[in-house]
């Protein structure tokens, strides 16, 4: 792995823009040179932060010093800290005093954490969430129907039991809610599916937690939940697809009604 202090890598270039155009690069120099003066900032963001899922910057190891970045980019020193405020806001960079920066080490919560702060406001993105649900959930009914196992059905059976246990009761069953669709990912058997299915868990907690407060709410949760299930017993892939559609279709035009009042209130 290169390191993020070797001189071959992080020399200032000899040539401007225009020669390293006559003397292609590898992928890795290339996110390492001059940039155009728009959005210098955010570029210089976007660079470094590749070079650091690229391993150039490892985690264990500080960044090179402000004026080695500002002299390889060739930006400006205030460019250059003003990318790095915005890595360490989203949770990439974090400083050490008297040692420097540092990547920090990548996980789940640090992409999860601050991508939930900004949906928490952004209802684009709220809805952007949902389409990706609609595209990626009923492909993982689909695929569970033909792989779940008796245990899984006796997993999925626990679940909706407690679900509406708790619904009689008037209890939230955000918990049950939120473990459906995780055993509806683990009985899939794919680890790819589990973790995207674990990222997506964490980004609904909120909107989850709002939603079944709404009336009718978690007797459609259950409904849903019910059907999948109940077209999987039937090992119809294509109805348990179709039945996961519906129900996040359900959660859509919820989610929406709710955010109606707000809306109209702000005029």
């Amino acid at each position: 792995m290169i390191g993020p202090l070797a001189k071959p890598n992080l020399a200032p270039a000899p040539n401007s823009v225009k020669g390293s155009a006559r003397h292609p690069r590898s992928g890795k120099a290339q996110l390492i040179e001059p940039i155009k003066k728009t959005r210098v900032a955010e570029e210089v963001a976007d660079r470094i932060r590749m070079l650091v899922l690229n391993g150039t910057f490892p985690s264990g190891r500080p960044l090179p010093s402000e004026r080695v970045l500002r002299e390889r980019f060739a930006v400006s020193r205030g460019s250059i800290r003003d990318a790095l405020r915005m890595l360490e806001m989203i949770g990439l960079l974090e400083t050490r005093h008297g040692q420097g920066t540092f990547p920090k080490e990548l996980t789940v919560d640090r992409l999860v954490v601050p991508l939930a702060s900004v949906m928490a406001y952004r209802q684009d993105l709220r809805d952007e969430l949902m389409d990706v649900r609609r595209m990626f959930e009923p492909a993982v009914a689909r695929a569970a129907t033909t792989r779940a196992t008796e245990g899984d059905f006796a997993d999925f059976q626990r679940i909706l039991d407690i679900q509406l246990q708790k619904l009689k009761t008037g209890q939230s069953a955000i918990v049950e809610d939120t473990a459906f669709h995780a055993a509806l990912a683990r009985s899939t058997r794919n680890r790819v599916v589990v973790s995207i299915m674990a990222i997506l868990n964490d980004l609904l907690v909120e909107s989850r937690t709002l939603a079944l407060k709404q009336k009718g709410r978690p007797e459609q949760s259950l409904q849903g939940h019910e059907a999948v299930v109940a077209a999987m017993r039937c090992r119809d892939a294509e109805g348990a697809a179709r039945a996961m559609s519906k129900h996040i279709d359900q959660i859509a035009e919820l989610q929406l009604r709710a955010c109606k009042p707000r809306t109209d209130a702000g005029k």
